[in-house]
């Protein structure tokens, strides 16, 4: 398939599928040229107890305080205004802060309610530091552009991350196990994730016996 449109990709910085979808997605850039779109969506919007339809969300993380609730709702509001933040300098800025923030958070362990690993994100990303640091004071600007991005994944229907959207708006959810060892494999991955996807049987859940 020729991807003419970009390829969006909604994660959540929270959850460890996603990273691999964007390590994934990081291999596509690199080898393919592939134009990736990153997208964000809330699992814990998503799952808020007070959400039962996620397509008419009452309950939206752009609304709570930076202080308020666990540490992941804190943790997952200060990633995703971070990586607006981070789009400021670029697109290409923007993704490799992403990458960099989701291997603090998911190789080392760094918890993403300290602003310590936001700001270890932007070292590690080159970004300008004073500019990201400036950046990061509109709170009202970036959750703006933040509550787009969750406004756009309730209507698409997401549920869960990464959520891989195709041309034509062809959207699944794609959750696989282990990071591919090589961009052959990753490729190979690739192909029959599009394959199942654009299948005409319309396969909607292919999930492993535990």
């Amino acid at each position: 398939m020729t991807q003419t449109q970009p390829l969006q990709v909604y994660i959540d910085f929270l959850c460890p599928f996603a990273w691999r979808g964007v390590e994934l997605a990081l291999i596509l850039r690199e080898t393919r040229g592939l134009n990736v779109q990153l997208r964000h969506y809330s699992l814990v919007q998503g799952n808020h107890p007070e959400n039962p339809d996620r397509k008419q969300p009452t309950w939206w993380l752009t609304d709570q305080t930076a202080d308020s609730g666990s540490d992941m709702q804190r943790g997952s509001l200060a990633a995703f205004l971070a990586a607006h933040a981070a789009a400021r300098q670029g697109e290409q800025e923007r993704f490799t802060f992403t990458v960099e923030l989701f291997r603090l958070r998911h190789q080392d362990g760094r918890a993403l309610h300290d602003p310590t690993t936001l700001h270890a994100a932007a070292e590690r990303a080159g970004l300008d530091a004073a500019r990201f640091a400036q950046d990061l004071q509109d709170d009202a600007g970036l959750r703006a552009a933040l509550t787009e991005d969750l406004r756009a994944a309730a209507a698409l229907g997401v549920f869960g991350t990464p959520t891989f959207v195709l041309d034509g708006a062809n959207a699944a959810y794609f959750r696989f196990a282990r990071l591919p060892e090589s961009p052959e494999a990753a490729h190979a991955l690739w192909e029959l994730y599009v394959q199942t996807l654009l299948n005409d049987a319309r396969i909607e859940t292919i999930k492993r016996p535990r």
